[in-house]
């Protein structure tokens, strides 16, 4: 099994700029269904703002199936926030979560969420299989 590491960014919220690095991570699964992610320094706590997308171009009438039949309370327990973006080309959720220094925590907390979502979205592709024509 191959490794991805992620670097996790702090982005300055005036300039938008990537300001230092804050740590790396390896992720061992489903590292395609990270789209970006950066940090945010709110007042006392460090917030990561990660874009969870699908592992795989979707068709067009699969786009609204997918946010249809997506349920969000499967990794909601794990996150501060989620919510679909509609304005990307392939169906994608930007998600908030507290940003933890200790890195074998960061990485157990990523993989779970990332297990999560290939979890919904293996269900939601099964669910959606035989709705071509409702869409």
């Amino acid at each position: 099994m191959e490794e991805t590491v992620i670097v996790i960014m702090l982005k300055d919220s005036k300039t938008g700029f990537l300001e230092k690095e804050l740590g790396c991570y390896k992720i061992t699964e489903d590292e395609n269904l990270i789209y970006n992610t950066y940090a945010v320094e709110d007042g006392e706590k460090t917030k990561v703002f990660m874009k969870l997308t699908t592992d795989r171009e979707v068709e067009d009438w699969e786009f609204e199936a997918i946010y249809d039949y997506y349920d969000n309370e499967t990794i909601s327990p794990f996150v501060t926030s989620i919510e679909e973006d509609t304005e990307c080309y392939n169906p994608t959720w930007c998600i908030t979560f507290d940003f933890v220094s200790n890195i074998e925590e960061m990485e157990e907390k990523i993989g779970r969420i990332l297990k999560l979502h290939k979890q919904e979205l293996q269900s939601v592709y099964e669910a959606i299989a035989d709705k071509r024509d409702e869409y």
